[in-house]
């Protein structure tokens, strides 16, 4: 019975034994499906997620680089009715070759159709007189920058072909006792020529240091830039009498801008001293200067009848003592011509000038009204000394936005005395409309002017004293 028993237990070890095997057999194999099956399920996740980027990719045009952000935008004649990615373009840079922080790569141009008299209301009339056409009145491109160490520069140039060029003096001889002066004019030229070209320290915003070649600071029309003044030319006043770019160095700043710093744009001043022969001269025409100052005051700026307001307050002198054959009419005409018209003013003999003007701008919403007073004295100088005479003029401007920020009217009167014979006085009146289709950026301009001449008045054997002319005007800058 023992036997038995011992036999039997023996044959349930020996059976029991595989039966443990399958068991762990049986288990690793369902591990093994398991994971399988979670393999199989990520790749078919993948694979779905393969076809949805090919289908995404045949949906684009094959030559379009895929950059994201772009606008969606459909493309005309596609029978697929498939929307293309116009892709947002990457930003232009440029960059500098020293160690400026910001540089700054712009310009600007400017083209006109004229039609009637032409610039007439320059004094460009009878033996000056100029005819229709199209006119590429400005094409400048400049370069700004900024240096860590609180200096900044301009350097710009212009492609322009046009009449209120510089003319100055080529040669000048004395014979027996007659001086005789030839100028060259670059009234017609289309080369390249330098316009801003200065260093700036603003290490002390109450009194920057500048040298080179700029606008002297006389004149509010004068200072206001090309691409921001109202009508589409400046005043003959300020044409005749500013004493437009010049070489030298200027201290100017707001001398408030610490000391009370709401009130920062209260006052700003400049003071120069330049060469006084005009732009692009490196030699002086004597051992004189031209010293130029101006004061802007801004008393008001705020609301005023529930809109922006700001009223600005401007007054400035310049002095000079010029030699034979210094233009002291760079932008426009001054010289009295037999039949009336103008010319630029080349001196004869040695001269001593003194000019002041004062001017104002008010501001109110979509409202601005302009008016500025010039005044010039010049004396001759020397035993050869022409006459002396005093000149004189102004303008009034007013504007006003009819649909805001878009369709401007335009409004201005100005008189110029010459004051070298009697009754040589020219007056116009400007009416204008400026488009704004994207701000100063993109702008649309159209003037229509009337000119009157006193002299032809006086002497109507001259021929036609008023005079008209069209003049549009396309601007870009960039």
């Amino acid at each position: 019975m023992k036997t038995f028993s011992l036999v039997g237990i023996s044959l349930l070890l020996f059976v029991g034994q595989p039966l443990r095997a399958q068991d762990a057999v049986g288990g690793s194999e369902n591990e093994r499906l398991k994971k399988l099956e979670q393999a199989v399920q990520k790749l078919q996740q993948r694979n779905s997620d393969l076809e949805n980027q090919v289908q995404q990719l045949r949906a684009k045009s094959p030559f379009a680089p895929i950059i994201s952000g772009g606008e969606a935008k459909p493309v005309p004649g596609n029978d697929n009715k498939t929307v293309f990615v116009a892709p947002t373009p990457p930003p232009v840079n440029v960059h500098p070759g020293g160690s400026e922080y910001k540089l700054t790569l712009g310009g600007y141009i400017q083209a006109n159709f004229e039609d009637g008299d032409v610039s007439a209301f320059e004094g460009r009339f009878g033996t000056t007189a100029l005819k229709d056409r199209f006119r590429l009145r400005r094409a400048r491109i400049n370069l700004v920058g900024d240096f860590a160490e609180q200096f900044d520069f301009k350097i710009e140039g212009d492609f322009e072909q046009s009449d209120a060029a510089v003319t100055a003096v080529n040669k000048v001889t004395l014979t027996n006792g007659v001086v005789t002066t030839s100028t060259t004019s670059t009234s017609n030229r289309t080369q390249f020529s330098a316009t801003d070209v200065f260093i700036n320290w603003h290490g002390i915003p109450e009194a920057n240091v500048r040298v080179g070649q700029w606008k002297a600071p006389f004149g509010l029309e004068n200072l206001t830039p090309d691409t921001l003044i109202y009508t589409i030319e400046r005043s003959l006043p300020t044409g005749a009498i500013v004493p437009e770019r010049q070489i030298g160095a200027m201290i100017w700043g707001k001398p408030l801008t610490n000391a009370v710093p709401d009130l920062k744009d209260l006052v700003t001043y400049y003071g120069g001293v330049f060469n006084g022969n005009g732009r692009n001269f490196n030699n002086n025409d004597n051992n004189e200067f031209l010293y130029v100052g101006r004061l802007e005051l801004l008393p008001f700026k705020g609301k005023l009848m529930g809109q922006e307001a700001s009223l600005k307050l401007g007054g400035d002198f310049f002095h000079s003592r010029d030699e034979t054959g210094t233009n002291i009419s760079p932008s426009l005409n001054l010289r009295v011509n037999p039949d009336g018209s103008l010319t630029s003013y080349v001196l004869t003999s040695p001269a001593e000038r003194n000019a002041f003007s004062f001017d104002a701008w008010l501001k109110v919403g979509p409202f601005d009204l302009i008016a500025e007073y010039l005044n010039e004295d010049v004396n001759g100088r020397g035993p050869t000394a022409f006459p002396d005479f005093t000149t004189n003029g102004y303008y009034v401007q007013a504007s006003y936005f009819i649909v805001p920020k878009k369709l401007q009217a335009v409004a201005k009167w100005e008189h110029l005395n010459p004051g070298q014979v009697a009754n040589d006085g020219i007056e116009s009146f400007t009416g204008g409309l400026n488009y704004y289709v994207h701000s100063d950026n993109v702008k649309l301009m159209a003037n229509y002017i009337h000119t009157w001449s006193d002299f032809r008045d006086a002497n109507p054997s001259f021929g036609d004293s008023n005079f008209d002319e069209l003049i549009l005007r396309l601007q870009v800058l960039f």
